[in-house]
Parts: structure tokens; C-alpha cells; sequence
């Protein structure tokens, strides 16, 4: 009976590793509920802070602090690698700890009382909500890197930040709206209704055939997950080491940092810049960016993954490094075409529209250079960097902006995408995924009985 309905199980796409449709589906849904809180905490609120006459010294160690948590993600994933229930799956159980988190400490965030004249508890309730925001998104990556073949994590990874970029821009616009006309509290509370509703996604589908749905339910650890999971701390970490000392992982973690401070200083930047230079409303300027944001999805989403497949990851990675720096220098240089409305729009357009491209080349490359057995600490190792990054570059920006005109301040970011150009021609991932099939070869043989010779 049992057999009988892992196979309708299977039929119906319940196990992650046996649909492509299902995998899409799950970890856009997952992508899509971290992308509804970055969207108010990282745009809608800061917007609204400069709508109300707020310095961008306050907005951007606002920021800098909500960012600060993605950069634990390096001390939570070992905990993921190492303990985890197994009769569920080695990650389901954390996505559903994680995204439970999120629900949880989104809400929170709309019991602060007058969070205009109350910075600190924005603060926290913010570093909350990013804590749980990243402990969903370590959990998240991890299970994809183990369920997702290697021929769709381009693809799959286009569809996933496609999502968080239209979760984003859709929270950013409704937030704006709600928050105008109904008040900050209200407006967490009504979007914290959908990440709520996401939680049906990690409820429903398990990783693979034969495991818990839920830890009361029927089932056992499937055979790959007991041959995947690490038991020791000293395994993890050796594992680790091994495979991040290579030469081509070692460059991506430096180059993953730097352009998470290009990322940091334009997010923080472009709210302050348009609303308190250019004289727009909070109300316009989120419009303006989930429209561009979500075109920026859309286009990563059906063709920013398949670039990537078509051409391969480090040839896109350069171009688009290449227009982001051109785009960057070419709007410094205008600062009298700055008035037109069009000229600004398309700059956030095309601006979000590289980034979304470029996330979705780092992130295929990131997974790439994934060894299996500790997945979810690597990956998180590279995102975490990225993450560091956009929290130095949030704070930057105020001691920039005090200390340069806006001019100076485009003009200094456009250097970072031009370093990136010459240090990612030292990747070679074809290289790296030979010696971390070596590893495996060496382990399988460590681990196999000796023979015995009659």
C-alpha cells in the first residue's frame, strides 16, 4: 500500500527530485516570500523615511543594520549541514523553521509604535526580520543545490530571482500605497498575509520519494540523504576548506564581495537620490521601480537563465559587468539630462535589468562550484560575502554622499563592475568541477570495504 502511493506521489509531482515543474514552482514561491519583506524593508520604508525629511546618514544605517544579518548566513548553514531531522529531508525541515521565522518576525516589524521617531526599534525589528529572511534563504539554496540538476540551475535560478525581484517590486508599489494611505502597521500586517500563504509550498512537497511529510506522519531518510549527510563538525569543515580553497572558488568569493557593495550603494542610494535631488514623491518613485523591477524579473526569469545555458556563465558575467559600468559612467557624466523624467527611468530600468541578469550568472556559477556534501554552508560562504558587501555598501554611501556631490558618488561606483571584469576571467569552472569529482572518487574509496584476497 505504501509503494502504491509513493507512486501517485510521484505522479503528481510531490517529490521535488522527480519534477522539474514542482522544483520551479516551489522555490519561486520561496524566492518570492523572501522578496515581500526586502521590498518594504529595503525600499518602501526607507522611501517613505525620505519622504518625511529623514537624513541619508539615518536611512542608510537603517539599511546597513537589516543587511547586517544575511551575513550570518555563514555560521548558519554548518547547523543545517550537520543536524537536521532526515526522515523529512536534510533542508525541508529548516525551510519550514525558517519561513515560519519570517512569518513571525514580519509581523513584529508592524507593532513598532511611530517608526518614523523610532529608529532603534526599526532597527531591530528590522535585523529580525532579515534574520529570518536569511535563515529561510540559506535553507532555500541548500535544497536546491541538492534537488536541482545541473542542467536546469541556470534556468531554475532565473525563474527564482525572477520571483524575489516581482515579490519585491509588487511589495514595494503596494506597500508605498498602503503605507500612504493606511499607515505602516497595516500595511505589514496585510503583506504579511501572503508570506503566510507560502508556507503551503514547504508543507506540501517533500525533497524526495518515501520521506515525512510532517514529523508525525509515516516515513523514513531516503538512501541519498543518508549518503549525503555529514555526521561530524570536522568533516563539514575540512569538506569546506577543500573545496573553497580552489582557486576559481576563491576568486568568486572576492569578486561576489565587491559587487555586493555596488549592489548596497545603489539600493540605498537610489531612493535618497530621486526622492530628495530630484524632487519625486515616495509614492512615484515606487512606481517607477516595481514597474522597472518587474520587467527586470520578467526578462531574468524567461531569458536571463537561458543566456546563461546558451553562452555560458563567465562570458554573460562579463558582459553585463561591462554594460553596468558603462550605464553607471554614462549617467555620472549627464548630471544636465538628470531633469528628464525618461532619462532617469531608463537608467533604473536598465540598471535593475543587469542586476537581475547578474544575479542569476553569480548565482548559477555559485552553484556550480557547489560540492554536495557540505552545499548549503558553500553556497551560503559565497551569498554571505555578497551580503557583507551590500551592508558595507549601505553604509558607504553616507559618508560618500557627505563627502561628494552626487556626481562623484555614480562616478566611484562605476568602478567597481570594471575591477570585476579582469578578476572573473580567473574563474574556470569546467577546471574546478574536475577536482571536485576528484574528491568524491577519493572519498567513495576511503569509504569502500578493503578486499580480501583468497
Amino acid at each position: 500500500m505504501k509503494d502504491k502511493t509513493t507512486r501517485v506521489n510521484n505522479r503528481l509531482g510531490k517529490n521535488l527530485t522527480d519534477n522539474a515543474i514542482t522544483r520551479y514552482l516551489t522555490f519561486s514561491a520561496l524566492y518570492v516570500a523572501q522578496g515581500i519583506p526586502e521590498g518594504i524593508t529595503y525600499f518602501a520604508l526607507p522611501a517613505w523615511m525620505a519622504m518625511n525629511g529623514k537624513s541619508a546618514m539615518e536611512i542608510a544605517s537603517l539599511v546597513s543594520v537589516m543587511l547586517i544579518p544575511w551575513s550570518f548566513k555563514v555560521l548558519i548553514a554548518p547547523l543545517m549541514d550537520r543536524f537536521t531531522v532526515l526522515s523529512m529531508g536534510r533542508k525541508r525541515p529548516w525551510v519550514l523553521f525558517g519561513q515560519l521565522g519570517l512569518i513571525l518576525s514580519f509581523i513584529n516589524l508592524g507593532l513598532v509604535t511611530d517608526p518614523l521617531n523610532n529608529l532603534s526599534g526599526l532597527m531591530i525589528a528590522g535585523f529580525l526580520v532579515n534574520f529570518f529572511g536569511a535563515f529561510q534563504d540559506v535553507a532555500t539554496d541548500g535544497m536546491a543545490v541538492e534537488v536541482i540538476p545541473r542542467k536546469e540551475q541556470a534556468r531554475a535560478n532565473g525563474l527564482m530571482w525572477g520571483s524575489k525581484t516581482i515579490g519585491n517590486s509588487l511589495a514595494l508599489i503596494t506597500g508605498t500605497w498602503l503605507i500612504n494611505n493606511f499607515g505602516f502597521s497595516f500595511t505589514v500586517f496585510s503583506l504579511s498575509i501572503a508570506v503566510a500563504c507560502i508556507m503551503i509550498f514547504p508543507l506540501y512537497f517533500k525533497e524526495r520519494p518515501g520521506e515525512k511529510l510532517l514529523p508525525w506522519t509515516s516515513g523514513n531518510a531516503s538512501i541519498e540523504s543518508r549518503k549525503t549527510q555529514l555526521r561530524s563538525w570536522k568533516h563539514i569543515f575540512k569538506s569546506l576548506y577543500r573545496v573553497v580553497i580552489l582557486k576559481s572558488s576563491l576568486v568568486l568569493c572576492l569578486g561576489i564581495f565587491i559587487l555586493g557593495i555596488m549592489y548596497g550603494l545603489v539600493d540605498t542610494l537610489l531612493p535618497i537620490f530621486s526622492i530628495q535631488e530630484l524632487g519625486w514623491s515616495n509614492s512615484y518613485f515606487s512606481n517607477i521601480l516595481s514597474i522597472t523591477t518587474v520587467i527586470g524579473g520578467f526578462l531574468g526569469m524567461f531569458i536571463g537563465g537561458y543566456l546563461v545555458d546558451y553562452f555560458g556563465k563567465i562570458k554573460m558575467l562579463t558582459l553585463y559587468l561591462i554594460l553596468a559600468t558603462i550605464l553607471i559612467a554614462v549617467f555620472a557624466f549627464i548630471t544636465q539630462l538628470w531633469s528628464s523624467i525618461f532619462v532617469v527611468i531608463t537608467f533604473i530600468l536598465f540598471y535593475y535589468t543587469l542586476y537581475t541578469f547578474l544575479c542569476i550568472a553569480i548565482f548559477a556559477s555559485a552553484m556550480h562550484l557547489c560540492w554536495k556534501k557540505v552545499a548549503a554552508t558553500q553556497f551560503t560562504l559565497y551569498m554571505a560575502l555578497s551580503n557583507m558587501g551590500r551592508a558595507m555598501g549601505a553604509g558607504l554611501l553616507g559618508i560618500l554622499k557627505t563627502s561628494f556631490d552626487w556626481e562623484m558618488v555614480f562616478i566611484t561606483i562605476s568602478i567597481i563592475p570594471f575591477t570585476l571584469v579582469i578578476l572573473i576571467q580567473f574563474i574556470n569552472l569546467k577546471r574546478h568541477r574536475i577536482i571536485v569529482q576528484s574528491f568524491d572518487v577519493s572519498v567513495f574509496k576511503m569509504a569502500a570495504p578493503p578486499v580480501v584476497k583468497n
